[in-house]
């Protein structure tokens, strides 16, 4: 399974962001997916993840209410809706495949990343 995050960029703080994970790869509709952030300086950290069908979802305490994970099995894409940006969402976000938990170990696949910026 190969990972292609997409949608970064420079955004307000305030504004709004979409992230897709796209994927190759026949089994990626059968596996879980998470997205995890990396600021400057700091260790990465989980975000959110989506169970195979996108009937569970699963949130960083801090991002919930905010960001919104789904996916289309039919586009094999996962996506990350993020609302309500702060300066402190700066970070380089990535999608991994093949876990529902919060623990970066436990997934098998990972994407190259796409950055986010947040100004003030």
């Amino acid at each position: 399974v190969q990972l292609q995050a997409s949608g970064g960029g420079l955004v307000q703080a305030g504004g709004s962001l979409r992230l897709s994970c796209a994927a190759s790869g026949r089994t990626y509709s059968s596996l879980s997916v998470g997205w995890f952030r990396q600021a400057p300086g700091k260790e990465r950290e989980f975000v959110a993840s989506i169970n195979w069908s996108g009937s569970s979802t699963y949130y960083a305490g801090s991002m919930k209410g905010r960001f919104t994970i789904s996916r289309d099995n039919a586009k094999n894409t996962v996506y990350l809706q993020m609302n309500s940006l702060k300066p402190e969402d700066t970070a380089v976000y990535y999608c991994a495949a093949g876990s529902y938990y919060s623990s970066a170990g436990s997934y098998d696949y990972w994407g190259q990343g796409t950055l986010v910026t947040v100004s003030s």
